[in-house]
């Protein structure tokens, strides 16, 4: 008897963690596979599903100007409880700690219907940090009914709070299955780079940084950009007008610092690929970047991703200007420190994460019958 797997995506690098268990669960012959698209991002999100020749066969629209996370995660459980009654999956599946995954796991709890978390267990113990994800991702745990953590420090994170050994698979990120497929591939790169300079990537737009510390980000990028005429920044900028603004205010005029729109999947890829260095206070840019080579500095107090700080291949640098100048600095003027970080190595997985959630849950179906 064909099995019926929800797949709900709401942002970007939901899309690209969730497009390798599609693509997997679509190739299972007793498997039907849907997907719903939330669009809490909503051009991003459709960048990357075109890219990986996903279609959602849902879609609520969900995404507004400015949205608030209260009006965001009512419109969201509405919308999705009429969805789960309609379809009627036997599972649903969905990655991460956002507000569509936190909404997604509630709405089946309230309707019974068995959850599996993709990429559990990641905490920094500060409900505060980050903003909202950390909460989202504790009440998603309590909820969930698999929980696919992609790391030894995230099952152990799980165990710590009660989690059933039973319930819980180590897997791998499925954001190094995304990598690798894409990382293959001759990918374009649409922006005028000087090959005689080092690139500097950079990506920035945390709501946890809004303000202040953004500016302080912002300055520190200008001063790295003016000590150091031999590199090029790259700054990929985040729509929000709280990040969007601010970047061109303080950055617009500096020679050495391209701004652009958000790049596609496979265009940021090659940009990784290409950089010397990436600064960045995104979750998927940890994970990604090691893989590849290149060492990160991570604009952030504390992350979810220790694993590559203990490898001594990402260093937590925070939001202090002074702070990011030093340590950027010392990675650009110090070939010992850096090839020290630029070694190449992960801890979030060999590519064959999709392929182990699969198997749990072909498991699980052939033990219902």
């Amino acid at each position: 008897m064909t099995k019926k797997v929800l797949c709900i995506i709401g942002t970007r690098p939901e899309a690209i963690k969730m497009a390798p268990v599609i693509k997997a669960l679509l190739a299972e012959e007793d498997i039907q596979c849907r997907v719903l698209a939330t669009a809490q991002h909503r051009d991003m999100l459709d960048q990357v599903l075109g890219l990986f020749g996903i279609t959602p066969d849902l879609d609520l629209d969900i995404m507004r100007p400015d949205q608030s996370l209260t009006a965001l995660t009512a419109r969201l459980l509405s919308g999705l409880d009429s969805v789960l009654q309609s379809e009627k999956p036997d599972v649903v599946l969905a990655q991460g700690d956002t507000t569509t995954v936190m909404s997604a796991a509630l709405a089946c709890f309230y309707l019974r219907i068995p959850f599996g978390h993709i990429e559990a267990g990641l905490r920094t113990g500060d409900l505060y940090n980050p903003f909202p994800e950390e909460a989202n991702r504790v009440i998603v745990s309590k909820l969930a009914r698999w929980h696919f953590a992609p790391t030894q420090g995230a099952v152990d994170n799980l165990f710590r709070e009660g989690v059933p050994a039973a319930d819980i698979s180590m897997t791998g990120n499925t954001v190094i299955d995304a990598l690798l497929m894409t990382a293959a591939q001759t990918l374009p790169l649409d922006i005028d780079l000087d090959s005689s300079k080092r690139l500097v990537l950079v990506t920035s737009h945390r709501r946890e940084n809004f303000g202040e510390p953004f500016q302080g980000i912002c300055q520190a990028l200008k001063t790295l950009a003016q000590r150091n005429p031999d590199i090029q920044i790259l700054y990929p900028v985040h729509p929000n007008p709280n990040i969007k603004d601010v970047a061109y205010a303080f950055l617009g005029q500096t020679p050495n610092i391209i701004l652009c729109g958000p790049l596609d999947y496979a265009s940021f890829i090659a940009a990784m690929k290409r950089a010397y260095l990436i600064i960045s206070d995104s979750g998927g840019v940890q994970e990604e970047a090691p893989a590849l080579g290149k060492p990160v500095l991570v604009l952030r107090e504390e992350t979810e991703r220790p694993e590559a700080v203990d490898m001594g291949v990402m260093k937590l640098v925070g939001v202090n200007r002074d702070t990011i100048i030093e340590q950027a600095q010392r990675l650009l003027e110090d070939t010992d420190a850096y090839r020290t970080m630029a070694r190449g190595v992960s801890p979030f997985g060999d590519g064959k994460a999709a392929e182990r959630i699969v198997g749990v849950l072909r498991q699980y179906f052939q033990q219902c019958g």
